[in-house]
């Protein structure tokens, strides 16, 4: 493996990338998977921080439009609404919750998704009164001590301790559901979020390769290359600021799964060739040639 973060180029990536998707959008397109409300949420809730919370804990080898449709749907049906209330999920049958999260396919992998899912609010209920808001506050919202509670809790089960919080404490989505009570739910109390690192995806990887941020020779494991990118961005959005504040690594998130979901998605793996290139809002940033192969979370890279 032979690697190399170029932090400059990042920095006039970043700048470009968050101006364009908060004034025209990312190929025109400002709208995440996540954004929309199921009918009968107020933004900001306690339902609405469960919805976010218990979608997100599941959202692993997902397609991310199709998990946050059917989770909304799943809210709307007054029959199987009752998964986003932890009591609830707490008294009905494992039988129950397995076949009601698959109703509108919520679920992909019925016993892992119903492992993670009733793990998650089960832990919300007994611990926090069924409010993931009472954990925050005991966290005194500070981020990073959010993350190492969500890694180190546990709990026993039949004498074994059991991890509280399954997915949720993971390197990718912790971050991801920090990011979304910040701009989905609007919980603007969380502290020292510049700490956190980018939650990074199979997109977020792509499009920080596709541009260079990160580049050389590695052919192995996508997951092997996520603290490059992760220190790529943490040094790239350094002294950069938005909406008048510092810039985190956060604040890239959307605009780069947008960059590679609608445009370096579409690129030739082998050739480099990209249907997306002119209409692309940092093509002078695209490398243009070089191997840039993403499959079955492996990745062989000539840049």
């Amino acid at each position: 493996m032979s690697l190399e973060i170029n932090s400059v180029k990042g920095k006039r990536i970043a700048e470009h990338l968050y101006n364009t998707y908060f004034t025209g959008g990312i190929f025109e397109r400002t709208e995440m998977p996540e954004d929309a409300l199921p009918r009968g949420i107020e933004r900001g809730s306690l339902e609405h921080v469960l919805f976010i919370t218990l979608t997100v804990s599941i959202e692993y080898q997902r397609e991310a439009h199709s998990l946050w449709e059917n989770s909304r749907k799943t809210f709307e049906d007054p029959e199987t609404r009752y998964l986003f209330d932890p009591s609830s999920v707490r008294d009905a049958p494992f039988k129950k919750i397995r076949e009601d999260m698959q109703k509108y396919k919520l679920s992909k992998k019925p016993k892992n998704d119903l492992k993670i899912w009733r793990t998650v609010a089960v832990t919300f209920y007994k611990k926090w009164d069924g409010s993931p808001i009472e954990f925050l506050r005991d966290c005194n919202w500070e981020s990073l001590q959010i993350l190492h509670r969500l890694k180190e809790a546990t709990h026993l089960l039949n004498g074994r301790p059991v991890r509280d919080y399954p997915y949720l404490r993971g390197d990718k989505i912790g971050p991801l559901w920090l990011r979304m009570l910040r701009d989905n739910v609007g919980i603007t109390r969380l502290k020292n979020l510049k700490m956190v690192p980018i939650p990074v995806d199979i997109h977020v990887a792509r499009a920080t390769l596709a541009t260079g941020v990160v580049k050389g020779h590695f052919n192995g494991k996508m997951n092997e290359l996520f603290e490059n990118i992760r220190e790529a961005w943490f040094e790239s959005v350094t002294g950069l600021k938005a909406k008048g504040r510092p810039m985190m690594a956060l604040d890239v998130d959307e605009p780069l799964w947008h960059l590679s979901k609608y445009g370096c998605t579409k690129r030739d793996q082998i050739s480099g060739g990209c249907p997306m290139f002119h209409a692309c809002t940092v093509k002078e940033f695209c490398i243009r040639t070089g191997k840039i192969a993403i499959q079955n979370h492996h990745v062989d890279l000539e840049t």
